[in-house]
């Protein structure tokens, strides 16, 4: 894959790092001198100290041929003018970081593929490591739904029970779903049926309508997430 990566700062350098590592043609732009001098060194890539919002920039970068572009500055305007750019310019695949999300609406209108900053998605994976401690790992779909990973604990109110009993018994909810069961001694995830035996232990991937709520995380037996 030709990459073009626009800006080589706290979130570009291990994008490059990752591109490079996995054998891809990587070209970077960083009008920073510094930050180009330095990932000049450190990687195996064509690196441009230039303005990515100069349409010339990111012909010398082979826009022409580039498979795809992510933009990685900290700044929502450079971001959207090299987006914008990069489409004049017949870029297939258009990726750009959003620091404000104010300003998400402005990339969707112009169709292209974001990603929210980083930086407040680490925050949120850390207030949840406190607020939800069994919560393995989670994704936000829409306003509140979510799907996420949790383990089942041994005095669970499900643990025992096969998804119909659990359904009968109303522990679900009509918002819940148990997408994959995952347990020590299974080669392959378990694709969850009416009849399947939830045990404790089990990994459990679950989509929640309403997010992860501690009436949700009760059912699989984790009454400390109410602190």
């Amino acid at each position: 894959m030709y990459l073009i990566v626009v800006g080589a700062g706290d979130i570009g350098t291990p994008l490059v790092e990752l591109a490079t590592e996995s054998g891809n043609e990587v070209v970077v732009i960083e009008r920073d001198e510094d930050r180009a001098e330095r990932a000049s060194r450190q990687y195996d890539c064509l690196v441009l100290n230039d303005d990515a919002t100069s349409k010339e920039t990111l012909q010398d970068a082979g826009a022409d041929r580039a498979d795809a572009l992510i933009s990685t500055t900290d700044q929502d305007a450079t971001n959207i003018m090299v987006c914008l750019l990069a489409q004049e310019l017949s870029v297939p695949n258009i990726v750009s970081v959003v620091h404000n999300p104010e300003h998400m609406s402005v990339f969707e209108q112009i169709g292209v593929n974001t990603m929210q900053n980083p930086q407040s998605l680490i925050a949120e994976y850390l207030y949840r490591a406190v607020s939800r401690p069994s919560v393995v790992d989670f994704m936000h779909i829409g306003e509140e739904a979510e799907v996420f990973e949790i383990t089942v604990g041994a005095d669970a109110p499900i643990a025992g029970k096969t998804l119909r009993e659990a359904d009968e018994a109303d522990l679900m909810g009509g918002q819940t779903l148990i997408v994959a069961v995952e347990r020590d001694g299974a080669d392959t995830p378990i694709t969850p049926r009416g009849n399947t035996r939830i045990e404790a232990g089990d990994l459990l991937t679950v989509y929640s309508g309403s997010g992860v709520t501690p009436e949700v995380t009760d059912v699989f037996g984790h009454p400390e997430d109410h602190a």
